[in-house]
């Protein structure tokens, strides 16, 4: 397998010029001008076009039982939304309730994923419980390529850690070299505003993020980062979605935490007037923690602009309005969580931010691949375009225009997150491990191609 890639100009988190790529046995083996290449090797002209790495996700639910039915999309479809929006790798999140057993859990995630994804796959292990068994069992799925456990501090008696066991599941991470992914909300707050409103009959989706406030998310980014200090982890807080919670992991970080901070697309381009449409069409954009007031975008996207927020992933978690979203009509606690947005994330946060906002090109490649791949253990592997590197590569056309439809995406359910959106660029061509999987808008490419990607812990 044998690819060059000429005329394209490069930008990667810390570079930018014009070269041409070389591209034999899955990785970048050339690049440069004028390269001395086999005659039969197939070429792609990306003149006028960015050469971007391969976009990292590292927050996503694919295979996903939750609120009593499961996710819609299947690794196939997901996995190749995620490549149609120029995403060659995403990071799982393996959520066994503390009813399961985590060993068995990882596993099937691990066979559901096997065979069945176009792009290459990681998986952050989730801890819903912890005691001597579940402890014996993360040492060995660590031992089998994971650096990264998720806890939730939110969704008691379900996924949800007491602190005993959140101390416990950092102190071995501290242990191991493992990095601990977190949902940050108190769980105990949330359920009381939850019986409050529902006995007040206060039933539908605008109530959502009344039961689930700022201060909720901000007290739970405190608290984890108050575990994290004592027990000498590093920690990572998912789907940060407003400012308050972002001051508390700067306070953090400010006192020298070892904590990273993740936005999600949905919170940089949704607010909360979304979830309070009539009809109950507010449902398609209940997540948690919530859609938040306007205000707080400007907060997020200055993190972006500033540095202090790392990466931007989707915390995608698919699901039909109509017969999932559904079973919460009459109690919004009931509503399965998530929004659809797999597929969006490059070409929005790059229209949004790059395009029409004040993010730099190379920040977008550093929170977009690079910083999830420094963090997850993946670099230089993934994350960037240089010799050695595995050829995950997008051609990216800055001068698309398009409208973004429920019609024209490829994720598997009867919505689109972000209907109506204008985007500025799209990708052209992108491959995996130098193989082609997207050309013209179009998956072209192998379905089981992905690879299950072990990654070294930092000890």
């Amino acid at each position: 397998m044998a690819l060059l890639i000429k005329n394209g100009e490069i930008i990667t988190a810390d570079s930018r010029y014009f070269a041409d790529i070389y591209v034999e046995d899955e990785t970048i083996s050339q690049i440069g001008h004028n390269l001395d290449v086999p005659a039969n090797t197939e070429v792609i002209d990306a003149e006028g076009k960015y050469v971007f790495p391969g976009f990292i996700d590292p927050h996503v639910h694919i295979y996903l039982p939750f609120m009593g039915t499961f996710s819609k999309d299947t690794h196939t479809t997901g996995s190749q939304a995620a490549l149609m929006g120029g995403t060659t790798t995403f990071i799982e999140m393996c959520a066994a309730s503390r009813f399961d057993d985590t060993k068995e859990a990882y596993e099937l995630w691990k066979s559901k994923a096997e065979g069945n994804s176009a792009c290459d796959y990681s998986f952050h292990i989730g801890i819903s419980k912890f005691d001597d068994e579940t402890e014996s069992q993360l040492r060995e799925i660590v031992a089998d390529g994971i650096s990264s456990f998720k806890i939730f501090l939110a969704y008691k008696g379900f996924f949800g850690v007491d602190d005993e066991e959140m101390y416990k599941a950092l102190a071995l991470a501290k242990e191991l070299g493992v990095i601990v992914t977190a949902h940050c909300e108190n769980g105990e707050i949330i359920e009381r505003l939850q019986e409050k409103l529902l006995s007040e009959g206060k039933t539908g989706p605008e109530w959502h993020e009344p039961s689930r406030p700022v201060s909720v998310e901000a007290d739970g980014v405190n608290h984890f980062a108050s575990f994290l200090e004592n027990t000498g982890a590093k920690g990572y807080v998912v789907h940060l979605s407003n400012k308050m919670a972002l001051e508390a992991a700067m306070r953090a970080k400010a006192r020298g935490v070892d904590i990273s901070i993740e936005a999600v697309i949905p919170h940089l381009m949704l607010d909360s007037d979304y979830a309070e449409q009539e009809n109950f069409e507010g449902a398609k954009y209940i997540m948690s923690p919530p859609l938040r007031a306007k205000e707080n975008q400007a907060a997020l996207w200055a993190g972006l602009e500033h540095g202090f927020i790392d990466t931007v992933g989707t915390d995608h978690a698919p699901f039909d309005f109509k017969g999932q979203k559904d079973m919460g009509i009459d109690d919004f606690s009931k509503i399965p969580n998530g929004i659809p947005a797999i597929e969006d994330r490059v070409t929005m946060l790059y229209t949004y931010g790059v395009s029409r906002g004040n993010l730099d090109i190379h920040d977008f490649v550093s929170v977009a691949s690079t910083k999830a791949a420094k963090l997850f253990n993946l670099f230089p592997r993934k994350g960037t375009i240089a010799v050695g590197s595995d050829a995950d590569i997008v051609i990216f056309d800055p001068n698309h225009k398009e409208v973004l439809t429920h019609a024209n995406q490829t994720m598997n359910l009867d919505y689109r997150g972000f209907e109506g959106f204008e985007i500025d660029g799209k990708p052209e061509v992108v491959t995996v491990r130098g193989q082609i999987a997207v050309k013209d808008g179009k998956f072209v490419g192998d379905p089981s191609r992905g690879k299950f990607l072990r990654r070294k812990t930092s000890k």
